[in-house]
């Protein structure tokens, strides 16, 4: 008798919502009924909402179903599911799924599809293709590969990634480094955790490059403590790829070394800024340094030091694997590429979409995300996490691109997109921009430590206090959102007022301003 193969995903969004339970019932009602099965225990698809999402393996392809609770896989078998059969929580195949189909997945090809942690599987869907070129390249092309793919960083700063690498191989010193950002902090945002769970060799991969590019060593990969999933399968597959000669003293026989660890964050969302994260690394209090230098030639332990997110380096294998140009066709302007952007907040399909830069918001909110899940108008998206800006429905249409966005005070910094309804109130919103700046500042410059602090108290006199006075609060607002923008150290101090100005400029009613002039206030 054949084997069933059935999928049941190991994801962290899948376990809260019972995977672990479907997939130990599943287990027994197969015994019971006399069904060999094997369970491979996937990655998210990114479906959030269909969690979790079973899937069987037939000669049409793979079937779906979802979303499955312990209590649904008696009647799942019965319906004949492991053969394909219908059910009413079918979604028919998976590829078909529209949400799935209309995607461009070149960093996330293998979520979902591999068991994250075989590296047969990763290997039998192009894993360590991009490494096997690399080494068949010198170090220099290999950073003109990532320099000609138009590669930016996908943690909000969007500094091309290969310009960091060329200025790294090009510094001189005994020992360098390469550090992966995993402090994913944002609110909305989960593409970091979905990677390092359900695809975590990727990861490993770019990193490795990266190292063999730019003549480093040592890597760490600075992942926030609220991942205890992340962290325990990266350091299940970081062991593997060692003792199968990926990592180590000779990387692939190449005799060029690369040693790769993980290291826990503390709970700081500031650690998520470079140079504080490299402070916590080093064991210090997680603070932010002053530039110059910059971490490309004085970073961790003073030595010069590759820094990028998780999605940047997971960008990297495909680009090596498949060519700069393949890459670059993708994507708008200077915006080369593709985003892992994650759907979130009040959306009634929320999950991770990836798409091509120069997708418009209103495509992804209502084209995948299908409006809000209270059936209410959407009233104001942040994108970006907590220090984005809102972004109203006049610029819903515009394409997403880096340079575009700017141009209209927008960002799309980590792709993370929180959608608020028609009851969602601004003046609130923006009040919690400033009191999370307040809270979360390291305290290092008086712009964010004292001006955050000042902000909560002008947003309440301007939402409770003397109504006459509201013009003048106003104005104070913006200039202390101006010394904020102006005098902060790191990007803490420097976007809270986003947020803020944001909803005060285009949701001003929200603040009991009627018909404001917004120059003039």
């Amino acid at each position: 008798m054949n084997r069933i193969k059935i999928y049941v995903p190991r994801d962290s969004a899948a376990l809260a919502l019972g995977a672990d339970e479907v997939a130990a019932v599943m287990a027994l009602q197969a015994h019971q009924r006399g069904l060999s099965i094997e369970l491979v225990r996937n990655g998210s698809r990114g479906l959030l909402w269909l969690e979790p999402l079973v899937e069987v393996e037939t000669p049409a392809g793979r079937m779906a179903y979802g979303p499955v609770a312990p209590e649904d896989v008696a009647s799942l078998f019965e319906a004949g599911f492991h053969a394909g059969g219908q059910h009413p929580l079918s979604q028919g195949r998976t590829a078909d799924i529209d949400f799935l189909r209309k995607q461009e997945r070149l960093t996330f090809a293998r979520m979902g599809i591999t068991d994250p942690v075989s590296l047969a599987d990763y290997q039998a869907h192009e894993g360590y293709a991009g490494l096997r070129r690399a080494l068949a390249l010198q170090p220099g092309e290999v950073v003109q590969q990532v320099l000609d793919a138009g590669l930016r960083g996908r943690g909000g700063a969007a500094f091309p990634a290969g310009i960091k690498w060329k200025t790294v191989a090009a510094a001189q010193a005994q020992q360098k480094y390469v550090v992966c950002n995993a402090d994913e902090g944002d609110s909305g945002t989960f593409s970091d955790r979905m990677t390092m769970e359900g695809d975590p060799y990727m990861l490993i991969e770019g990193m490795t490059i990266a190292a063999l590019a730019t003549g480093a060593t040592q890597g760490y990969i600075y992942v926030r403590s609220e991942y205890p999933r992340a962290i325990q399968t990266l350091n299940e597959a970081i062991s593997k790829a060692t003792a199968a000669g990926f990592l180590g003293n000779s990387v692939l026989g190449s005799g060029r070394a690369f040693y790769l660890e993980v290291r826990k964050g503390a709970g700081s969302y500031v650690c998520g800024e470079e140079t504080a994260m490299l402070e916590s690394i080093e064991g210090k209090r997680g603070v932010v340094r002053a530039k110059p230098p910059i971490p490309a030639l004085k970073g961790l332990f003073g030595q010069p030091t590759v820094i990028n997110n998780v999605i940047t380096f997971a960008s990297v294998p495909i680009i090596l694997a498949r060519g700069a140009v393949f890459y670059a066709n993708y994507g708008v302007g200077r915006s080369k590429g593709t985003l892992p952007i994650q759907l979130a907040g009040n959306i009634k399909h929320g999950g991770l979409v990836e798409k091509a830069f120069g997708v418009t918001l209103r495509e992804l909110m209502y084209g995948y995300g299908g409006g809000t899940a209270s059936g209410r108008p959407i009233k104001a998206v942040q994108v970006g996490g907590p220090l984005g800006a809102y972004v109203p429905e006049a610029q819903w249409d515009l394409p997403m691109d880096y340079e575009g966005w700017a141009s209209v005070g927008a960002t799309v910094g980590h792709g993370g997109i929180v959608v608020h309804d028609d009851t969602a109130d601004m003046s609130k919103l923006a009040r919690y921009a400033m009191d999370f700046c307040a809270v979360e500042s390291c305290g290092k410059c008086t712009p964010c430590r004292i001006g955050s602090t000042r902000g909560v108290e002008v947003i309440d006199r301007i939402t409770t206090g003397d109504a006459q006075q509201r013009p003048q609060q106003v104005k104070l607002l913006r200039d202390l959102c101006d010394t904020m923008v102006n005098g902060s150290l790191c990007a803490m101090g420097g976007m809270t007022p986003f947020p803020v100005l944001s909803a005060l400029n285009h949701y001003p009613q929200d603040f009991g301003l009627s018909n404001p002039d917004r120059k003039a206030a």
